[in-house]
């Protein structure tokens, strides 16, 4: 009964939904927006609230950016199938710190918790990278990496790359080639960016439907 109940609901609304979703206003997909976002939003694996990644004391001493980035580019990724038998797993920090294997959100939250030691206004952020690939499952679209300010300059942290010159880089140079989607601050509080709606439209119009066209790979 509940459940039929909830289609009824969902066909009745869908249209104005739709119309909603065709005029909100999102021309900037780094734009933030005020919303407290469930955590399972973050990703099919992401279960915990954002606190939970720092407790328990790191094993690992890094005191410095190039310390962080040598010791991430020792780490090796490893998909979740292979690694969990899991379609999605977010690994806490310090597990990371044994294995030193995972994917892009246990080599990101590992990231955003050392820069959050070292003392940097960093976030963790979960969307994707473009452009926008037809037929690719919707798990394997998803992206987590890190933002954080220097001297009142905006980076993003790529910590799957292994390339030095490209896990840190100006957010400026790169913002076209993400679209955040939902973000967590330092103090853990959870928000959204104006690339969910992006997202949301994609999927329910189509890639023509929008206002603008993808960008290239970084």
């Amino acid at each position: 009964m509940i459940f039929a109940l909830r289609r009824i609901l969902y066909w009745t609304l869908r249209p104005a939904w739709r119309l909603l979703l065709r005029i909100m206003p999102a021309d900037d997909p780094w734009q933030r927006v005020e919303y407290r976002v469930p955590v399972r939003r973050y990703g099919f694996g992401s279960s915990h609230d954002f606190s939970w990644y720092f407790e328990g004391q790191s094993l690992v001493d890094v005191r410095t950016l190039d310390e962080l980035q040598d010791w991430l580019m020792g780490c090796e990724y490893v998909q979740d199938e292979e690694l969990f038998h899991e379609t999605d797993f977010w690994q806490h920090p310090r597990t990371f710190e044994r294995l030193r294997r995972g994917d892009c959100e246990d080599h990101a939250l590992w990231a955003w918790r050392k820069l959050l030691e070292l003392g940097y206004d960093a976030e963790l952020v979960s969307g994707r990278t473009l452009p926008w690939q037809p037929g690719v499952a919707e798990a394997e679209r998803g992206h987590v990496w890190v933002v954080f300010r220097q001297d009142e300059e905006m980076f993003l942290l790529e910590a799957v790359s292994k390339k030095r010159d490209r896990v840190i880089r100006r957010l400026d140079d790169v913002k076209a080639h993400y679209r955040p989607e939902y973000g967590v601050d330092r103090q853990r509080q959870r928000f959204a960016f104006n690339g969910a709606i992006h997202t949301m439209r994609e999927r329910e119009f189509g890639l023509r439907s929008l206002s603008s066209a993808p960008h290239g790979l970084a």
